[in-house]
């Protein structure tokens, strides 16, 4: 049986989901030794304006780089996740910030409305690492790679000098996650 996960980051421009992907791919592929594609898509207006990464990784070949099927789709406001559940298969799972995400389409998929943003800016005082959060609540709960390899890949990718910080928000977005879990088993 082969592996292969699609995974759609989506939110506004600003939000770092570009980098989240190049993280993404990047512990899947080099830490993991794992297949793996990046893509990228900017509203109009780069800050703002509707932004998506997309991340495919399977331990076969990627013959299309575009995700169609998703596995995992996060949204970090209501317009991505209106615009782009239709894509998510059934049983796969959506990641939503609860306060930017109010309404949730009927859908067969697992919901995980989490208080991303806010624990950014409350818990580690910085609303710009959001994005990191959400890389550890995708990476717990898909277990899509390994926690080690993206702890290698976020100390490479990250500006210079914010490799603590950032490692401290992919800490929050596991242990917001582990939450989830542990209220969700059973």
């Amino acid at each position: 049986m082969s592996f292969r996960q699609e995974i759609r980051l989506s939110g506004s421009g600003g939000q770092g989901l570009i980098l989240v992907g190049k993280v993404l791919a990047e512990a899947a592929a080099i830490y993991d030794g794992l297949n793996a594609t990046q893509s990228q898509s900017y509203g109009p207006e780069a800050r703002g304006g509707a932004s998506r990464s997309e991340v495919i990784i399977s331990d076969g070949d990627i013959e299309y780089p575009k995700a169609e099927n998703l596995d995992i789709l996060l949204a970090l406001t209501q317009e991505a996740c209106n615009k782009y559940h239709k894509d998510l298969k059934a049983g796969g799972i959506l990641i939503v910030d609860e306060k930017m995400v109010k309404t949730i389409p009927d859908k067969d998929y697992k919901v995980v409305q989490l208080p991303i943003i806010k624990s950014a800016t409350e818990r580690l005082g910085k609303f710009i690492v959001a994005n990191i959060v959400s890389l550890g609540i995708i990476v717990k709960i898909s277990e899509v790679v390994s926690e080690e390899s993206i702890r290698h890949a976020i100390k490479a990718r990250v500006p210079k000098g914010t490799e603590e910080l950032n490692l401290k928000a992919f800490d929050e977005g596991m242990a917001l996650a582990e939450e989830w879990l542990n209220a969700h088993s059973g």
